[in-house]
């Protein structure tokens, strides 16, 4: 069967990531991005496409910050409260009732309750008919030690990130589960090593 384009996000399972950030007022916004991916290893990069008429894109061309706050499946019921129009001026974060957690490196805060806080830096924008991508860098990565295995890496049972599959008539909530199955990197390459394995320092 053959699908149209829109239909193509039924059949990607999306991570949902709650953005937040300060307009040029200190009012908090906040609202939820699936079109989001790192660039390349090892995440110094991370990308979003964004709307033009959203006040979270506004907020980071006024502010040059944003936090990107990786969430669990509990945060099913702040999607709608987060994406639906609401004036500049509200505080999303009151109208969802969410409470912040402080950022260490920016000014905007995280969420807390969430399971990774990315304290991101604009680096660049690029503009076209209908989106512009968000290009930011990652100056801050911090992971909750709960969810983190003896060995340093997600726990996606303890994690349970929130995702979504599209279809016609609106999103249906998901997560990732671990297949227990593990490919090291290094085999990748004809001499079996890594090059970018001294970056992964905790």
């Amino acid at each position: 069967m053959i699908f149209k384009p829109f239909m193509r996000e039924g059949f990607m399972p999306l991570p949902i990531a709650f953005i937040s950030t300060l307009s040029k007022d200190g009012v908090r916004n906040i609202a939820p991005y699936s079109c989001i991916m790192p660039v390349l290893r090892p995440l110094d990069l991370i990308c979003l496409a964004s709307a033009e008429k959203r006040d979270t894109l506004t907020n980071i061309r006024d502010m040059d910050q944003f936090v990107v706050n990786l969430v669990g499946a509990d945060f099913s019921d702040k999607v709608i409260p987060t994406a639906k129009f609401s004036p500049p001026e509200a505080d999303e974060f009151e109208l969802a009732g969410l409470s912040e957690k402080a950022s260490k490196t920016i000014a905007p805060p995280g969420i807390k309750g969430a399971y990774a806080w990315m304290e991101c830096e604009l680096a660049t924008l690029h503009q076209d008919r209908g989106y512009t991508l968000i290009m930011g860098k990652v100056c801050r990565l911090e992971v909750a030690d709960e969810v983190l295995t003896p060995q340093g890496t997600l726990d996606l049972k303890k994690a349970c990130p929130l995702m979504m599959i599209g279809s016609e008539k609106g999103m249906h909530y998901c997560t990732a589960t671990d297949m227990d199955q593990f490919t090291p990197f290094g085999q990748m390459f004809p001499d079996g090593k890594d090059p970018l394995e001294k970056k992964y320092v905790i």
